[in-house]
Parts: structure tokens; sequence; C-alpha cells
């Protein structure tokens, strides 16, 4: 596993930098060394605290059959994380097993040199003019008895993905349209549990990811990913399930679009340029940005639910590989959260939980 991790970082050399801290910003210097591989005998997504990883902003970790990558969003989102653990994996398999893998977008060939487009910063080339106001109503937060130490629970519901595919192609939407739509509904129904005046409801949303390579001309492999914040005013009344998933289809359609995700892009990318922001210490702009954070971050959003879609290997790996599963890390101020992913005819959705309470499975599933 060792080797297997030397030769996918050789072909994929974005991911062995180490996050440094200077006087005005943090930023990545590229490391000669390799991130130390750890058994995975804690829970998965622990805090990823950089002192004890060597700077370094990933980790590979294996139990038993078991290989897990865990990534800081920093060097790439799901997809590109998805493209270098099934690289390693292929390596390992390679290399332990003599498997011989076809090689292509998902799985890489570790004998080629990197690419440049792949380490490419997409969301300063396709940043635009106009920018927009980051402001939103903030929504409504699962609250419940937190765990200690940095404990996480992890419920996954695995399902037959042709039942659930079914059931959004009689409703005329798709997988992740469909979940996003129970998930929303979900809280809905515990805010209204344990909330006794419809007057202190508080907007139900959630976040949903956006992968950009689907809108954009990319084939970078860092992060290129943005987000809708989809939901309802409980206060307007009982939504029903159609609703809800009407209210889902159409705002996915609306924001999925060039132009409006390529103003969120610029809104984001001219904060980063912008010249005081750039010359501020670090120490102030810490306690700034955590502000910030504060108002537009997670607050605007209930939870998250994060569909990688149907993971598909070459026949010469699927027959190694029994199962995969996304999960995604705690998140600041939404203790529940939510990921999924299809392989081999199996959807599988993950929930990682920091509270005591398993609210929001049980109501989910």
């Amino acid at each position: 596993l060792e080797v297997a991790q030397k030769r996918t970082l050789r072909r994929r050399p974005w991911f062995a930098y180490k996050l440094k801290r200077g006087l005005f910003w943090f930023y990545l210097e590229h490391s000669d060394d390799l991130p130390k591989i750890e058994q995975d005998v804690a829970n998965p997504c622990v805090r990823m605290r950089l002192n004890e990883n060597d700077g370094f902003c990933m980790r590979v970790r294996y139990y038993q059959n078991r290989i897990a990558v865990e990534y800081f969003h920093v060097l790439t989102d799901g997809t590109g994380g998805l493209v270098f653990l099934q690289t390693l994996v292929a390596e390992y398999l390679r290399l332990k097993y003599g498997a011989v893998i076809p090689r292509g977008d998902r799985v890489l060939d570790c004998s080629e040199e990197p690419r440049e487009e792949e380490a490419e910063d997409s969301f300063a080339v396709h940043s635009g003019k106009v920018t927009q106001s980051r402001k939103e109503v903030k929504a409504f937060h699962i609250k419940g008895t937190a765990e200690r130490n940095g404990f996480v629970h992890i419920i996954t519901g695995s399902m037959n993905a042709e039942d659930v595919r079914a059931k959004a192609k009689e409703k005329g939407v798709s997988v992740t349209e469909y979940l996003t739509a129970v998930l929303i509904l979900s809280v809905d129904a515990i805010q209204r549990r344990r909330i006794p005046s419809i007057h202190a409801y508080k907007p139900v949303k959630l976040s949903v990811p956006i992968n950009l390579r689907n809108v954009f001309p990319s084939k970078t492999l860092r992060n290129f990913a943005n987000y809708a914040n989809i939901g309802f005013d409980p206060r307007l009344g009982e939504y029903t399930f159609d609703e809800t998933l009407n209210i889902v289809h159409h705002t996915l359609a609306m924001e999925v679009s060039p132009k409006l995700l390529n103003v969120k892009i610029t809104t984001n990318v001219r904060s980063e340029q912008n010249t005081l922001l750039r010359l501020t210490p670090l120490f102030i702009k810490n306690m700034a940005l955590k502000y910030v954070y504060s108002q537009v971050g997670d607050a605007l959003s209930s939870t998250t639910l994060s569909n990688l879609g149907i993971s598909k290997l070459p026949d010469e790996m699927a027959q190694y590989v029994r199962r995969m599963d996304f999960i995604l890390g705690p998140l600041a101020d939404n203790p529940v959260c939510a990921a999924a992913l299809t392989y081999k005819g199996r959807l599988r959705v993950n929930f990682t939980r920091t509270i005591a309470e398993p609210w929001l499975e049980r109501e989910f599933f």
C-alpha cells in the first residue's frame, strides 16, 4: 500500500502538498515526503490536525480488507478524491495480485507523467466580472447531545439502486433530487415536532454540492465544486412530497446554469483577490473569516447531501472490489450530514453524526 501510494502521488503530485502558515495567508507547499499510512482504528473522518499529520492534507488508512482515503477540501472534491482512491486501489491490486487493469480518466495510469490540466485552478479560469451578495436567511439546525472527544457516528443505509431509480423516474426526477426531497421533509418533520410555535419555524434548506465539471469545460482533479441551498419556509404550511420534489427539481435546474454558477465562482475568487484582505495579517484575517463563515457558511443550510452518483470500475478491477462508500466529514454547525454513492447495483447513503440522537436517520429511512 505504501508503494501504491508513492506511485499514485507521483501521478497526482497535487495531493503531496502540505498546508503552511504564512504571515498573511495559509499556503500549500509540495513535499517529497510521503504521508504516513495509518491503521483505521479510530472514527472515520476525525478532525485532521495538521501537526499530527506532518502538515499533509490527506491520509490513507486501512483496516482488514478496507482501504480508505480522507481529504481536506483544499486539495480536492468528491470527484477528484474518488479518482485518487480508485487509482491507488488499482496500483495496490497490480502490485499485490498482478492484476492488469485498464487505465483511463477515472483510474489513472501511474506510469504516465502528471497532466497540466489536472492541476488547473478552474475557479480562477472560469471566474467572470459580476459578483453577488452571499446573504441568505439562516436555516433550522438540528440540535442534540454533543458527543465527547470528537466521536463520530456513521449509519449506512444500503438499498437496491434500481428500485430507487424507478421511484425517481416515476416522479420525473433524478435520484439526487428524490433523495434531497426526502431529506428536506425529514428535517421539516423534526422541526415541527420540536418547536411548538409556527412563528418560530426557520427555513428548512439542504446544501447540495454541484460538480462544476458538468457545467464548465474542465479536466481538473482539484476542488471544482459549488453548491445550491434548496428548501422551503415551513411557516407557509405543510408541504407534500410532490410539492417538495417540484421545488427541488426546478431550483436545481435554475441553479445549475453557467450564468448563475459563474456569479458564485466570481464572488469567491474576487474575495480571494481583494488587495486589502490579502495584506491583512493572518491572525486578524482568521477572526474576520470565522465571523463571515458564521453568517454565510453552514448556518445557511440545515444539512448537506452529497451524491457522487454511480461508480463503475473496469471488470478486471471490480472483481476484487466488493463495496464502495462515500462519507462526509462532520460539518462545523450541522451535526448530521449525508453522502451517497452507488456501486454494483447498491445505493449506500452514509449519515455522519456528532450528536447522540439518530433523529434524522430514523426519519429519512
